[in-house]
C-alpha cells in the first residue's frame, strides 16, 4: 500500500513539473503577425477633385 502511494506521488510531481515547463515555454513563445497589405485604392480616390 505504501509503495502505491509513493509511486502515485512521484507520478503527480512528474506531471506537475511537465505542466509547469510546458506553460512556461508557451508564455515565452514570441508570437508574430504578418503585416496587412494596404487595400488597392480606387481610381476615383486618386484623382484630384476638378475645379
Amino acid at each position: 500500500m505504501i509503495t502505491v502511494l509513493v509511486i502515485s506521488i512521484i507520478v503527480i510531481f512528474i506531471v506537475l513539473a511537465l505542466s509547469v515547463l510546458t506553460i512556461g515555454k508557451g508564455y515565452s513563445y514570441k508570437h508574430t503577425v504578418d503585416p496587412i497589405d494596404p487595400l488597392p485604392e480606387s481610381k476615383e480616390r486618386n484623382k484630384e477633385p476638378e475645379k
